[in-house]
């Protein structure tokens, strides 16, 4: 019955892109290897899109490489002779080094070799953000439309923020956009903010010392936030009525009988009824209607409330193409620290692990259920900075691993071993391996759950 449900037109768009552009990802990655193994005049034995246990979905043999697709989606490889990688080739190994191959080579070509591919990551991403920009331009909700006003989290109101406040400009200069609010007082050691609460407008004076305690919860929290209301934008399957049911354009006023008028205040009033029933009022067209809901384990009713750039509106901001060259390689550096700064969170235990990892499934189901151009490329920008950042972390098994031990071979004179190179090239795939079984088990328990 649950196979019946689901929308399988949608799970194919979304396979669609994900195998597109992680062709592409995979793809360009290995070409950063394989051009130059081919310049430095290495052997490269295969090259592959996706790995290839027992047999592959499709090969042809050029010259002394063979060229195929593998059945298993979670990467792809080249086969360099002289190095050791995924393909543990001991044999080729024992014998004494040629001069085709990698092991061969000097330690600055090597090095080159290994982060070749990471280079072509971070420079797709840069591309294509510059692509996105100049064809898209930047969508944005002017601070103008917030006719709410805005939620303050605790630092903002440390200053005298409040809720339903404006904060409409820094220093004398009108703030645009929304959600740059923070980023423009840091970069811009703001001192004065002008603010709009009801009728009435006003500066209020940053405090010595804010922007630094700013600067360092920038990319974990928001500042200011819309202040919205809770209008339902659509429903899930997996949401619990017993009485009545959500409908989209349904606007929620109360919870258990406690009034509210936005969204925030429906997160604060809900807290605490996990695994339980709750009565929602809302509005529907001229009538209000009661309605009996289950609150998940998680404190989630299984609906999904309109977002504010609809609800307000926004404006795009078009870019010629050079003045897309700068905001491509500032969104590139912002993706990456946006990343590094969620690795950060899971290490000190701000975000579990199990709500963040995810696998292939995870990943595919990023993609939207309809094809769209902006939103796959978005995505594979993303993905591209991701894969380049995974890829050089000093792990054995990751290119990281290789250029690490290569840069102490360079430092101290001495080359590792190939037998230590083969046990620590074992040792980083079984960790790969099992993070990635681990993974697949989160999103498989994830589905039946």
């Amino acid at each position: 019955m649950t196979l019946l449900m689901i929308d399988w037109l949608s799970v194919g768009v979304k396979a669609g892109q994900f195998i597109l552009s992680f062709s592409i990802l995979v793809t360009l990655h290995e070409l950063g290897h394989f051009i130059p193994a081919k310049l430095f005049n290495c052997r490269v034995d295969k090259f592959y899109l996706f790995f290839d246990p027992w047999f592959s979905i499709w090969k042809k043999k050029k010259g002394e490489t063979e060229y195929g697709i593998g059945w298993v989606p979670f990467g792809g490889y080249v086969k360099i002779a002289g190095m050791i990688d995924e393909s543990m080739d001991k044999e080729q190994m024992s014998k004494p080094p040629e001069p085709h191959e990698f092991r061969s080579k000097p330690a600055w070509q090597r090095l080159i070799i290994m982060i070749g591919g990471v280079l072509v990551n971070v420079v797709l991403a840069i591309v294509i953000f510059i692509g996105i920009t100049w064809v898209w331009g930047e969508e944005y909700l002017p601070v103008k439309n917030l006719k709410n006003g805005i939620v303050a989290d605790s630092l903002a109101k440390s200053i005298g923020i409040k809720d339903g406040d404006n904060v409409v400009g820094i220093d004398g200069k009108p703030l645009e956009a929304f959600g740059t609010l923070e980023a423009e007082m840091v970069l811009g050691d703001a001192k004065v903010l002008q603010v709009t609460r009801n009728d009435s407008a006003f500066d209020l004076q940053v405090p010595e010392g804010f922007i630094s305690k700013l600067a360092k919860v920038a990319n974990e929290t928001s500042l200011v936030m819309p202040r919205y209301p809770a209008i339902v934008d659509s429903v899930s399957s997996t949401a619990v009525f017993t009485k009545d049911a959500l409908l989209k354009n349904d606007q929620l006023i109360a919870f258990n009988n406690k009034p509210f008028l936005f969204y925030h205040e429906f997160d604060q009033l809900k807290k605490g009824y996990e695994d339980s029933i709750v009565s929602l009022t809302v509005l529907r067209g001229a009538d209000t209607v009661d309605v009996r809901v289950k609150v998940n384990e998680k404190g989630k009713l299984g609906f999904f409330g309109k977002n504010p750039l609809v609800l307000f509106g926004t404006n795009t901001k078009t870019y010629g193409f050079f003045e897309s060259i700068p905001v491509g390689f500032t969104k590139t550096w912002e993706t990456l620290d946006r990343y590094v700064t969620g690795i950060k969170q899971i290490f000190t235990g701000k975000v579990a692990a199990s709500d963040s990892l995810g696998s292939v499934i995870s990943i595919g189901n990023t993609f939207p259920g309809t094809w769209d151009w902006e939103r796959f490329w978005t995505l594979t920008g993303i993905f591209s900075i991701i894969l380049a950042f995974m890829n050089i972390l000093p792990i054995p098994a990751l290119d990281g691993g290789h250029a690490l031990f290569t840069l102490y071979e360079m430092i101290t004179k001495r080359k590792p071993s190939d037998k230590f190179m083969e046990y620590a090239q074992m040792v980083g795939m079984v960790l790969l391996l099992s993070l990635m079984v681990y993974a697949l088990g989160l999103d498989f328990w994830r589905l039946f759950k």
